[in-house]
């Protein structure tokens, strides 16, 4: 009789376990035939060379997908690359310049009528349930706006901060306290977590858009990372406290060289940006986990990045972006997802402005004429036949020591030419002098063809653009 009980409990045993699998392989089967989720997670002023603080990022996403060696940002400070971000275009067609209005923020986003017509539009008019949680504009503050296109609305409105800030959650503001559950970058994959949780459950497709304070200013840590990177040191390459600055612009040349006090202060702000990078890195991993837990990690891909770079001691800057050199444009950029191959480094010149059309490329949305960049579909699927050999970098004066407005352009080939208002030019050969310590400009030299090129891309719109970019 007891033989029999334990029998036919073994049997029960098995019949759901071949149940759940089979289930879960059914699940897995119809998450391949619908239309793919889309996840963005945007960090706030990580550098490139960042992601060496974060393993579980590595893990999960640069061990099972793509590793953008050459990704930039054409406009880097926080409000023009998100508008770049959301509408595929360049600063000098977003009319989105700086961080405050009158020529940037929310504000000026928003006249130009920007929100009506964006990635969350297009793809919320093909059927995905969209999210923005986190960050969205400088200058979106004291109000209860919410813009078209956004199924969920979880949003910053005021100051920025890791506790004690305040939400915009579908038109109702919230507030969040300084307790230990209420720390910001926590908050935002809870909710980022519940929202793909609630879509899988609806059945429909997602864009999820994960925009975390990390590692922005004040760099406050959750309360279990503090003191994990005490006595870090920034990066000191070749560029830090730079020596000679004689062939710089001049509001290069009048900085002073870095005192031990700054360097001090350099030091304890990469210490506190490596902190509070953790849990943002945990941010990432339980993304990527509650997908699988849901049976759909196989038709989503996950894209991390930043807004933009962070100047720290590089050409005796202390703590800066908005500027052409390389620590301020360019970011980590990592992808997995269905036919992306794992452990891969991809080489190509990539821009923020290719976000909106790869979203729209991948979910079988309308990519609007007026988008500047192209698709990166191609690139993750290794079949790209012809590709861009130049962006644009340009950026305007925004007060605090800023340079004043520039254009630039970087080349496939590792060569950077910038224009200043007012007539100052730096040329660097990336490729013998990657840290920018030789600026080989002549100004008795006739015009150059990257001259040429510069000139038809900081006008350019739409095709324009990309025919620009690829030298036509």
């Amino acid at each position: 009789m007891r033989r029999t009980v334990l029998l036919s409990v073994a049997i029960a045993l098995a019949v759901l376990l071949v149940s759940e699998v089979w289930n879960s392989a059914a699940r897995e089967a119809r998450a391949l035939t619908k239309k793919p989720n889309l996840v963005f997670i945007l960090a706030d002023d990580m550098r490139k060379d960042d992601l060496r603080h974060m393993p579980k990022t590595r893990s999960v996403l640069k061990g099972k997908g793509m590793d953008f060696q050459n990704a930039f940002v054409s406009t880097p400070q926080c409000c023009p690359s998100r508008a770049t971000i959301m509408r595929g275009q360049y600063a000098h067609n977003t009319g989105v310049w700086n961080n405050g209005a009158p020529k940037g923020g929310w504000q000026t986003y928003r006249a130009k009528g920007l929100e009506r017509d964006n990635v969350a539009t297009r793809l919320n008019d093909e059927g995905y349930r969209t999210a923005l949680i986190g960050k969205y504009l400088n200058g979106y503050t004291g109000t209860t706006n919410k813009p078209p296109g956004w199924d969920l609305w979880f949003v910053h409105t005021g100051s920025f901060h890791y506790f004690d800030y305040k939400i915009n959650y579908d038109g109702t503001v919230r507030r969040f306290g300084s307790s230990k559950a209420a720390y910001e970058t926590d908050v935002m994959a809870s909710r980022a977590k519940t929202f793909i949780a609630r879509s899988v459950n609806v059945g429909k497709p997602f864009f999820a858009y994960i925009a975390p304070k990390a590692p922005h200013s004040p760099n406050t840590p959750a309360p279990r990372d503090t003191h994990k990177f005490d006595r870090l040191k920034a990066p000191r390459p070749p560029s830090f406290n730079e020596q000679d600055v004689s062939d710089k612009p001049p509001w290069i040349r009048k900085l002073p060289k870095l005192s031990g006090a700054k360097k001090a202060k350099i030091d304890n702000l990469a210490e506190k940006r490596a902190e509070t990078l953790q849990a943002l890195d945990d941010l990432v991993a339980g993304v990527v986990g509650k997908l699988r837990d849901k049976g759909v990690l196989s038709n989503t891909y996950v894209f991390f990045t930043s807004d933009n770079g962070f100047q720290m001691g590089e050409h005796r800057i202390p703590r800066a972006k908005g500027r052409p050199y390389e620590e301020s444009v360019r970011v980590p950029l990592l992808v997995r997802g269905p036919g992306v191959p794992a452990r891969r480094h991809a080489k190509k010149l990539v821009l923020n402005t290719d976000y909106l059309p790869t979203f729209t490329d991948l979910g079988d949305a309308k990519t609007p004429g007026y988008a500047d960049g192209r698709s990166l579909q191609p690139v993750l699927e290794r079949n790209a036949k012809t590709w861009r050999s130049a962006i644009l970098l340009e950026g305007d004066r925004t007060g605090g020591g800023f340079a004043p407005h520039y254009s630039a352009i970087r080349n496939s080939r590792g060569r950077k030419y910038v224009e200043y208002v007012g007539g100052k030019k730096e040329l660097y050969y990336l490729g013998g002098d990657p840290y920018e310590l030789r600026n080989s400009y002549n100004p008795n030299s006739r015009p150059t063809i990257l001259a040429t090129r510069l000139k038809a891309l900081k006008a350019c719109a739409a095709n324009r653009c990309k025919k620009a970019e690829n030298g036509q």
